[in-house]
């Protein structure tokens, strides 16, 4: 049985990687894509963990060659999701979670109908705002620009399957978990267990929930 998609997006400054981190630490069999991007790791940011750190040349290299599965323009440095990866972790039956903005979400959700998306929202722009001043790598114009384009962003939240607002670090983590534990235990993932562990059980597919 494959594993399950889990699309998770929401404007820079969210928490979305301290979340995910979390998240990854806590549930079993998930796995995790690294986007690769062409921007300067952040503080303790490190290749291959958070991000594969990039030129601008390979990342171009890589997209002529069809690598990835999307690919995204922000605030003029790229990234992008690597298409091997990603189905090579569905195919051993892992459940990936990724950090992809709304364009790549939707263009995921196209390809992979039963992929999960969340979005992760602020408790409010003022709360977006220190947060994003508080990390010191962007200018007070850049956070103004960041901001501005946060409400664009957000509007899209309302096309997603999920929002977790991120008021408390440990309380967005519980509910992105409790997401994916949940997901887990729907009807199409646990039936061939059910079947497995009770074979001679009658199954009247009449009775079965509509998703």
């Amino acid at each position: 049985m494959g594993g399950s998609l889990f699309v998770v997006s929401g404007p820079s400054g969210s928490g979305k990687s301290t979340i995910l981190a979390m998240v990854r630490k806590n549930i079993s069999g998930l796995g995790y894509s690294i986007s690769h991007t062409t921007r300067k790791p952040r503080g303790t940011e490190a290749d291959g963990k958070e991000y594969y750190f990039v030129t601008r040349e390979v990342f171009e290299e890589m997209l002529r060659k069809g690598l990835f599965l999307e690919t995204a323009d922000n605030y003029g440095c790229l990234y992008g999701t690597s298409r091997s990866s990603v189905e090579r972790q569905l195919e051993r039956g892992l459940d990936i979670v990724m950090d992809v903005d709304h364009r790549g979400a939707f263009g995921i959700r196209e390809r992979y109908g039963a992929a999960r998306l969340i979005y992760l929202l602020p408790p409010s722009l003022d709360a977006l705002r220190d947060r994003l001043l508080k990390r010191g790598s962007d200018s007070p114009e850049a956070v103004k620009k960041r901001l501005s384009m946060a409400l664009d962003e957000m509007a899209n939240c309302f096309s997603y399957d999920y929002i977790v607002i991120n008021n408390d670090l440990e309380a967005a983590t519980t509910d992105l978990a409790s997401i994916i534990l949940s997901e887990r235990c729907r009807l199409d993932k646990k039936s061939p267990l059910v079947r497995e562990l009770f074979p001679g059980l009658a199954i009247d597919d009449s009775k079965k929930t509509k998703s």
